[in-house]
């Protein structure tokens, strides 16, 4: 199984009357999104399903890498995947996923590290930036030998010239 995490994009402020929920991406925020699938599709990112926070900025995101992967399949927004949300219950489904399958979680800070320190059994798991990603695999799982810890592979960000291996 691989996961790849996925910050939204630049947004625009929180304004008064604005609810949080609503604030867009900028156009750099787009252009980043578009960047970052390219980038995603360099490296065999094909998702079998593709997750994202109920909130503007990230269903925006994921639209964006989506279509820049040319994946047809429908985004699933969870609510758990809110900046309040339950990153366990996240966690949880995607344990239940086949072993072979690719999932794009788009959302936002701090809950996504906090996927990934649930997912990964690591409490030191790096914050994403914006418009960043991460891989996570889980090599036991790939391997048909049942589940465990997933590893986080590398972090990728729209701009950088290669992926940050991690170990």
């Amino acid at each position: 199984m691989i996961v790849f995490l996925v910050r939204h994009g630049h947004a625009v402020d929180e304004a008064p009357g604005a609810p949080d929920h609503a604030r867009y991406l900028t156009a750099e925020g787009r252009a980043a999104a578009r960047a970052l699938a390219l980038r995603l599709s360099w490296i065999d990112c094909w998702p079998d399903r593709v997750w994202t926070s109920p909130l503007t900025r990230a269903i925006q995101t994921a639209e964006l890498v989506v279509a820049g992967l040319s994946w047809g399949g429908v985004i699933e927004a969870v609510p758990a995947l809110a900046p309040d949300g339950d990153v366990r219950g996240v966690a949880a489904r995607i344990r239940e996923l086949d072993a072979g399958a690719q999932v794009v979680v788009v959302g936002h800070e701090p809950a996504l590290s906090g996927l990934g320190a649930v997912l990964t059994a690591r409490p030191d798991f790096p914050a994403l930036r914006k418009a960043q990603a991460a891989r996570l695999d889980d090599v036991a799982a790939l391997r048909q030998e049942g589940r465990g810890p997933m590893e986080l592979q590398w972090t990728f960000g729209f701009a950088d010239d290669a992926a940050t291996p991690h170990v």
